[in-house]
C-alpha cells in the first residue's frame, strides 16, 4: 500500500523536465545580470553623489578634531584638568544640570569605549592575549 502525500510531486523527474528547469534558471540569471549591468552605473553615480558632501563634512571635522594636541596646547589641557579636579573636590558637580551631567557621562563612556577598542586592536583579539607565543620555547634543531 502506497501513501500519497499531497505536497510531494509524484511525477518522476526526467531529463527534459530538468533541462527545462535549468533553462528557466539560466534565463532568470541572464535577466538579473543584464539588469545589474544596466542599472549598476546609475546606482554607483547616485551613491557617489550622496556620499560626497557627507565625506567632505567628515573630513573637515576630522582634520580639526582628530589631531593630537600641539605642544603649545598642553598648558591649556593641564589647566582644564586642574579645573576638573578642583570642581570635583569643591562639590561643584552637584550643581550640574541633568543635560550637563548626561553629556559628561557620554564623554566618559566614549573614552572607555575608545580605550577598549584600542586594547582589542593592540592584542589583535577580542577575547584575550595569545599567551602561547610568550611561553613557547624557541624552535631549533638539536645538534
Amino acid at each position: 500500500m502506497h501513501i500519497r502525500l499531497p505536497f510531494v510531486n509524484h511525477r518522476p523527474h526526467t531529463f527534459t523536465n530538468m533541462s527545462r528547469m535549468l533553462a528557466k534558471v539560466a534565463g532568470a540569471g541572464q535577466r538579473m545580470g543584464s539588469a545589474v549591468v544596466t542599472s549598476g552605473p546609475k546606482i554607483a553615480t547616485g551613491v557617489v553623489q550622496w556620499t560626497t558632501p557627507k565625506l567632505k563634512t567628515f573630513w573637515y571635522y576630522a582634520k580639526v578634531e582628530l589631531i593630537p594636541p600641539k605642544p603649545s596646547e598642553i598648558p591649556a589641557v593641564q589647566k582644564g584638568l586642574q579645573e576638573v579636579i578642583a570642581a570635583a573636590k569643591s562639590g561643584k558637580w552637584k550643581t550640574l544640570t541633568v543635560r550637563e551631567a548626561w553629556l559628561n557621562t557620554l564623554v566618559a563612556v566614549e573614552i572607555c569605549f575608545w580605550f577598549f577598542i584600542g586594547e582589542q586592536i593592540g592584542r589583535r583579539s577580542m577575547i584575550g592575549y595569545d599567551v602561547k607565543l610568550a611561553v613557547e620555547p624557541p624552535k631549533h634543531s638539536p645538534i
